[in-house]
């Protein structure tokens, strides 16, 4: 029986394919190096003992992640970034579709109306801190406004916890200081699932819906069983994106509240910050990255996972 000779023409890489290559090479070792490189370098210093200026790198095991779970702090920044995270979701979803629905009526001075709610896009979260910082204040902004009607809000100094019973060394429930961040986030963030589910809304035919009301569906049911079920992927993109800049935010309660009374408007980023770098608890920092790191990927990992079982 006669050996199948190999093709060697198949294997040859053509000149596009060599330029290609040599084009990505110079990125693929940047990340290499400076993303994946760097996290596993962060995760080694999290099973270290370097919690001081002097560099210590003897094996320390688990002991700083012991260390956080049983911290009354990082229990606290689990807590908000659960809440937060929620609230944040739910708003910038149901704000940006009801605003895509009322935009996609046709109005007249749809431009002017697309350009006002995308323009807190274009700030950084720490000048939307900033404002409204000095918007909630209780003493200024806002606030003025209300006490003319004998209403005295505390915004992000309220150190209530709606709900809340005992859970470890914490109370768990919705911090009320973690609403006044939720509101600012949301006011930078809805602009983006806007311009997604418009974008969305604008590409069904308007063929499909007319066919529905020919049946006798009325525009509710048209929304809900097949123009909302249609938008389901960009849906599941918003949530993505969301859930990512929620569990990594730090730079709008940098700006706008800190850790706040109590910690309650404190979250993992804002504590992994002052822990590393004001702290020089270096390990702790690393261990608070790395819980990060696993939190986003617990949102990121099943996305990518579906996406690629749904393009093969």
């Amino acid at each position: 029986m006669e050996k199948a000779i190999p093709d060697k023409r198949k294997k040859k890489l053509s000149k596009d394919q060599l330029t290609a290559m040599a084009f990505l090479l110079p990125s693929i070792i940047f990340v290499i190096v400076f993303v994946y490189g760097f996290i596993s370098w962060t995760g080694y210093i999290s099973l270290s003992n370097y919690n001081t200026i002097v560099p210590d790198y003897s094996f320390a095991g688990l002991k700083n992640y012991l260390y956080l779970f049983n911290d009354f702090r990082f229990q606290a920044d689990l807590r908000n970034t659960l809440f937060f995270t929620i609230l944040f979701i739910g708003a910038v979803i149901l704000l940006g579709l009801a605003l895509s629905i009322l935009l996609d009526q046709k109005l007249k001075g749809e431009s002017i109306f697309r350009n006002i709610f995308l323009f807190p896009m274009a700030l950084s979260f720490i000048v939307t801190g900033v404002v409204w910082q000095w918007l909630l204040h209780p003493s200024t902004g806002f606030n003025k406004f209300l006490n003319l009607f004998g209403i005295q809000p505390k915004w992000y100094t309220d150190t209530t916890i709606l709900a809340g019973f005992k859970w470890g060394s914490i109370e768990f429930g919705l911090p009320v200081a973690i609403i006044a961040v939720v509101i600012a986030a949301v006011w930078q963030m809805t602009g983006f699932s806007l311009a997604m589910y418009l974008a969305g809304l604008r590409g069904i035919g308007d063929e499909l819906r007319e066919a529905a009301r020919m049946d006798g569906a009325t525009e509710f049911q048209v929304y809900m069983k097949i123009i909302l079920p249609q938008l389901m992927p960009i849906t599941m993109s918003v949530v993505i994106i969301m859930a990512h800049i929620s569990l990594k935010i730090f730079d709008l309660i940098y700006a706008m509240t800190g850790s706040g009374a109590n910690f309650v408007t404190d979250v993992p980023g804002l504590y992994m910050f002052e822990t590393t770098f004001r702290g020089n608890y270096y390990a702790n920092g690393a261990a608070i990255a790395i819980i990060m790191l696993l939190l986003v990927a617990v949102f990121i990992v099943p996305y990518l996972w579906s996406s690629r079982k749904g393009e093969n």
